[in-house]
């Protein structure tokens, strides 16, 4: 029987979490596609659901993730802002790094 290291990391602040794995997961897809909606509609979730998420973890983090374009003929959409793309960028680089690290230490103590 092989064994393989897990774990789950997310930010917290003040003792609460205010970014992981799903909101990084979802920000992605509206990187992606343009869109708030097809990103939810990709997981399964309610643009409502989505659109509260992004509501509460500006305000947890104290800055805007998004900017919204209005529909119309051509239909609206979604952009992520400056610092949206900065904190996704930097949490997938430090969960990348943390994964190898948790990796090597796995394998000093359990090789």
């Amino acid at each position: 029987m092989e064994f393989t290291p897990n774990s789950k990391i997310w930010i917290e602040k003040d003792g609460r979490k205010v970014f992981g794995d799903g909101p990084c997961d979802i920000l992605k897809r509206i990187k992606r596609t343009g869109s708030l909606r097809m990103a939810a509609a990709e997981i399964n979730m309610s643009y409502s659901q989505a659109w509260q998420l992004i509501k509460s973890l500006e305000k947890k983090l104290g800055f805007p993730l998004l900017i919204k374009k209005a529909g119309g003929e051509s239909g609206g959409g979604s952009i992520l802002t400056k610092e949206g793309e900065e904190l996704t960028g930097r949490f997938e680089q430090f969960r990348e790094e943390a994964g190898e690290t948790l990796q090597q230490l796995f394998n000093k103590h359990f090789d």
